[in-house]
């Protein structure tokens, strides 16, 4: 057993690498064909080398699980990642696993959406170069590559949000996502400079083992762990930096369900990838839980006002990556993954069948039971789900804030109740939503061995002041809207609300005005039309 580990190590690892080289390849051999045949054939190829990559990522983390548990076994995943710049711990196997999957559905749905569109050669090369960059930064134990993959994320998403480049608003938006992704890169590059300042060295295990043996902190420390929050921030289109999300929905469907399902969860990784290099609860934490809980609140409310499904769905990705980091500022990891991954297949189905949800929009609604009778069976709901958190709180780790959410979307889901509905039907719909407790259970078992060691992170007195204090505006508006939904002060909140308070008007006008310079400055350029990587000069 001690030979044959490192043996089939070295193979899947090896064969994990070789498909990700055979994506990249394939990016570019696509890019250069001009027959229609070939570039069929490519699609092809590229649906199998993601089908490839899925079933290696479950081998290596199979191996992982094997060497844990098996006596004799040795280190030999471990020591040969390691050997090929890789970090195979469970956070790299399942976000891999999750990129692979979300990019064979998009593939998969993307070759007949866009067949005889004419972004659909371009679509393909710049796809698989976002897909493979994304899987780098997942898997790599480099912070340097890392944040040469962040970058590579970013440019290859331009170049899919610019599919067609006649369309002068999805121009614009685009270049203004452009601008926003190059501040968060600088702050990414800083702060991994900074991180190699402090400890002497750019590789992440050795970072996470000299944390853990001198727990030591330093200026250089606090100011990467602001830096690497203000980065997130913006890859996760939170508030007052979000302008950008709302208005590249020109993009094909495709493009919109990689964004929302994959490139924007990015800000999250990064925070689950690095905060066993931080003393505990940092400036970043704090940024991160003030920023990330401000933007769930608010865009939950504003969802609520629109009827476009593409907005409505932009603005649940906002509010669903302020939860992500509102989770990551209250150490709460394993929640933070979970609701990664959970969100990621949520999102990008709701964007492939967007056509689907729009005709379900259209048919009338039920109508619901008398507030006080909904209340009544959300109370008892409510109750008994605190009286199983009361009784088994390692559920939501100890944590009342996230015990007390819980309990809040066990109570709004018993809300919804329709008019008719027999006692015994409005019993098994609070069945259901009891169920979410053990549900939320078991995947945070199943998930909990993939996440770095935290069982030491202490939040301080502000952070759980300014946790119950955004639980609770949540809760409020959120009464208000179950309770008086056509009310005067409602019809108000919501006018206001429909333009998400007006908090990205300063940031919006600034990234517009340089996007729009940007565009004019480079108006005596086009696209050579079959080459998405090549320009030239207008005649």
């Amino acid at each position: 057993m001690v030979f044959l580990m490192p043996a089939l190590a070295f193979l899947a690892l090896g064969l994990w690498l070789t498909i990700l080289v055979c994506l990249f390849a394939v990016a570019l051999f696509s890019a250069r064909a001009r027959d229609t045949l070939k570039l069929n054939h490519c699609w092809r190829i590229a649906s199998q080398l993601l089908t490839a990559s899925m079933f290696t990522t479950v081998v290596i983390g199979l191996l992982m699980m094997a060497e844990r548990s098996l006596p004799g076994s040795g280190p030999g995943l471990e020591n040969t990642a390691r050997m090929l710049g890789l970090y195979t711990d469970g956070i790299a196997i399942w976000m891999a696993l999750m990129v692979a999957f979300i990019g064979w559905a998009i593939l998969r749905f993307a070759e007949n959406y866009l067949r005889g569109d004419p972004g659909r050669e371009r679509f393909l090369p710049w796809f698989l170069t976002t897909i493979g960059c994304v899987l780098v930064l997942a898997f790599t134990n480099n912070l340097l590559v890392l944040a040469g993959a962040w970058v590579g994320v970013s440019l290859a998403l331009h170049n899919l949000l610019t599919l067609y480049p006649d369309r002068p608003q999805a121009r614009i938006a685009a270049v203004q996502k452009f601008i926003v992704s190059r501040t968060g890169d600088a702050f990414v590059i800083a702060g991994v400079l900074l991180l190699y300042h402090h400890y002497g060295t750019f590789r992440l295990p050795e970072m996470t083992a000299m944390q853990a043996a001198t727990a030591a902190d330093s200026t250089a420390l606090t100011a990467a762990a602001i830096l690497l929050a203000l980065a997130a921030v913006l890859k996760c289109a939170q508030i007052p930096f979000h302008g950008w999300l709302l208005r590249v929905m020109e993009a094909p469907t495709p493009v919109s369900a990689l964004l929302h399902a994959g490139v924007i969860n990015l800000g999250g990784f990064l925070w689950l990838r690095l905060f066993p290099v931080f003393d505990g609860f940092t400036a970043g934490h704090m940024i991160l839980l003030a920023m990330g809980g401000t933007t769930a609140v608010i865009a939950v409310i504003t969802m609520m006002t629109h009827y476009s499904v593409k907005h409505a769905l932009a603005w649940s990705t906002c509010a669903q990556m302020g939860f992500m980091l509102f989770e990551i500022g209250m150490g709460a990891y394993t929640l933070a993954l979970l609701h990664l991954l959970a969100h990621s297949v949520y999102k990008a189905h709701s964007f492939l069948a967007a056509g689907r949800t729009v005709r379900v929009s259209a048919v009338d609604l039920f109508p619901e039971l008398p507030v006080s009778t909904r209340l009544l069976w959300a109370g008892a709901t409510a109750t008994l789900a605190s009286l199983m958190l009361v009784w088994q709180p390692w559920l939501v780790e100890g944590n009342a804030v996230f015990g007390a959410l819980l309990v809040l979307a066990v109570a709004s889901a018993t809300m919804g109740m329709p008019r008719g509905t027999s006692v015994r039907g409005r019993a098994s719909i609070a069945g259901l939503a009891l169920l979410l407790v053990p549900v939320y259970a078991i995947l945070h078992a199943l998930l909990g061995s993939a996440v770095p060691d935290h069982a030491t992170f202490v939040l301080p007195d502000v952070a759980w002041i300014a946790g119950f204090a955004l639980l609770v505006a949540l809760a409020l508006l959120s009464l208000m809207v179950a309770l008086a939904p056509r009310s005067r002060p409602m019809a108000s909140l919501y006018r206001h609300f429909s333009q998400g308070l007006y908090l990205d008007l300063p940031f919006d006008q600034l990234t517009r005005r340089l996007a729009s310079n940007a565009l004019a400055a480079h108006a005596g350029f086009n696209r050579v039309p079959h080459h998405p990587f090549t320009m030239e000069e207008k005649a």
